[in-house]
């Protein structure tokens, strides 16, 4: 069996699970995004029957599946049918719905099997590992349930299924239905395919109510309601916090060793992520990451914030390489944590301001910002100013080279602008010419500093010559308007230097992996917004199309294409990708007042 990324994804808002078109659950961590995976094969890839780190429902004599989600939920479907044509049909979901008042999300898969036609015989293997697929976990069962256990957490089983059948690996013939629930160490009282039963019908009810609620252009309207339920399963709702991806160690490439930890929040991806809550009305949602950040940056000694922090806030991401798996397509190396946490990236004050401003403007939100808030950001944009022509990382996180980013400096004078924006209209006058002088001052150096003649575009780095996509924003974020030459020169230069037929290149030039070979799908995203403020509708939309094109069958992607086969490489699924695909819906599509 050969691993991709052709997988569904279900959740919860507190646990998550990739599932593969056999129905195999490839990975699953324990007890959140961020734990021990209990199921890894996706990065630890078996023979068929052989191996561990997996659950699957297997259909024996299998012939051909199929596989889809149940409109507008989170509820994925797997039919499998045998080469004599019987079928079954596995329904896989994490229970999500509203009960006693509040939100109950409990740590729990729950896969129910029905017989569809025919005389179906299936085997049931459940293999969970832990520690990082280095240990087999310990096994307990009873009359209806098996304990699978682990130093961190323990898994019960519990089936209306023999439990001899399933610990021992039996095949059986499926005469009407079955069900595993996978969840915490509790006992079910209820029968378990009632209880199954009621939980999905709850969870469909619940995830179709909140779909309604959505604000969704008049085209894409499908590809935008399954970016926003993405977008939402990587939400951990208990803090707030929005993961990356939901994976670990996919490579940016094969056999390029850019293999990165993506379970965690980023701040720099705060700006975009909020405008895309806000655009799609999810207001609960974006109140409850803006609350997250507003923690993280209230936290903070010296005012000083990092680029990414665990889900809980926590600051500390040790990296280390994990050598129990072989990675993806044993392309390891597989890293946990990420040392991006430590590295200096300047961009993070403007991503951070530029996302909590929504508090201060959004009369929506339950909690407004006023002058105690802003006193608390303030720190932030003084820092802002104080390195905003210093060397940095930069935004793509190099490791062994630092310089003075250009977007991390029209990021600094974005905080700044924001600040000034926020003190106008909380009436604070002074602060207001305080802090338009500061953002005056850093506009007009990236300017001298950083328009480059000869190439007729801003540069990546102050006095530099290469390019790099996350200029393609300075429209977007303020710092020139679409009317501006120098707007459209630097697109045109972009194009020239960093478009790849379809996709655009974060940059072409060598960096601490030598040169990227895949394109990072949110760039060509952001070239997308550029053409539309440019009124290149036309362009923008043939590429919006070919993107969409490019997304697994579930309409999910990942974090890079291959501009040669279109396959998807990098952590999956990837927040900032559907993210870029949301806003860029939205800015393409015929109005609903126009549509008809």
């Amino acid at each position: 069996m050969k691993n991709s990324l052709d997988l569904g994804l279900i959740g919860n808002c507190h646990i998550g699970a990739l599932i593969d078109r056999q129905g195999e659950i490839v990975w699953a961590c324990l007890p959140r995004f961020d734990g021990d995976p209990a199921f890894c094969s996706l990065l630890k890839e078996h023979p068929d029957g052989e191996g561990t780190g997996y659950c699957v429902i297997e259909l024996l004599e299998m012939a051909s599946t199929e596989q889809f989600y149940l409109p507008n939920t989170a509820v994925l479907v797997t039919r499998l049918t045998d080469r004599h044509g019987a079928c079954i049909e596995i329904t896989d979901f994490a229970p999500r719905f509203h009960q006693f008042g509040r939100m109950f999300m409990p740590m729990m898969l729950i896969r129910r099997i029905r017989h569809v036609s025919g005389s179906p015989r299936i085997r049931v293997r459940v293999r969970p590992v832990s520690e990082y697929g280095s240990q087999s976990c310990a096994i307990t069962y009873g009359s209806h349930h098996i304990r699978y256990i682990a130093p961190t957490w323990t898994m019960r089983v519990t089936t209306d299924i023999s439990v001899t059948a399933v610990v021992e690996e039996l095949p059986f013939f499926l005469e009407t239905q079955a069900t595993l629930v996978l969840g915490p160490d509790e006992t079910i009282s209820d029968a378990v395919g009632e209880l199954s039963r009621r939980f999905l019908h709850e969870t469909i009810s619940s995830w179709r109510y909140w779909v309604r609620d959505l604000s969704i252009p008049f085209e894409w309207q499908d590809e935008v309601i399954r970016a926003a339920i993405t977008l939402k399963l990587n939400t951990f709702q208990d803090t707030g916090a929005i993961i990356a991806a939901m994976t670990t160690s996919i490579p940016e490439a094969p056999d390029s060793g850019r293999n990165w930890d993506y379970r965690y929040c980023w701040l720099r991806d705060s700006y975009f992520v909020v405008n895309a809550l806000n655009r799609l009305s999810t207001t609960n949602t974006m109140e409850r990451y803006l609350n997250y950040l507003i923690n993280v940056a209230a936290g903070t000694p010296d005012g000083r914030i990092q680029p990414v922090y665990g889900i809980n806030g926590r600051a500390k991401l040790d990296e280390c390489e994990i050598t129990s798996l072989p990675g993806y397509r044993a392309m390891g190396p597989v890293r946990v944590g990420n040392q991006a946490c430590e590295q200096i990236q300047h961009d993070v004050y403007g991503s951070a301001i530029l996302a909590v401003a929504h508090v201060f403007f959004d009369r929506r939100l339950e909690h407004r910002g006023g002058k105690a808030l802003f006193s608390r950001l303030e720190p932030l944009g003084e820092i802002a100013f104080g390195v905003y022509d210093q060397p940095d990382s930069g935004p793509w996180e190099t490791r062994k080279t630092t310089r003075v980013h250009t977007f991390s400096s029209v990021m600094c004078w974005a905080a700044c602008d924001r600040l000034a924006r926020i003190a106008d209209h909380l009436g604070l006058g002074e602060r207001a010419l305080h802090w338009r002088a500061r953002a005056d001052e850093i506009h007009q150096t990236i300017c001298r500093r950083a328009w480059n003649e000869k190439k007729q575009a801003f540069a990546a780095s102050f006095e530099g010559d290469s390019l790099d996509a996350s200029l393609l924003l300075v429209h977007d974020l303020g710092f020139v308007g679409a009317a501006d030459p120098r707007f459209a020169q630097t697109v045109s230069a972009i194009e020239r230097e960093l478009k790849h037929g379809n996709y655009i290149y974060r940059y072409v030039e060598t960096d601490d992996f030598g040169v990227p070979e895949n394109a990072f799908v949110v760039c060509t995203f952001w070239y997308i917004y550029a053409l539309a403020a440019l009124n290149r509708t036309q362009e923008a939309r043939v590429l919006f199309t070919n993107l969409l094109a490019r997304r697994n069958h579930h309409g999910l992607l990942a974090e890079h294409i291959d501009p040669q086969s279109g396959e998807p490489w990098g952590n999956f699924v990837q927040t900032y990708s559907m993210v870029g695909l949301i806003n860029a819906a939205i800015r393409l599509s015929r109005r609903w007042d126009t549509a008809f």
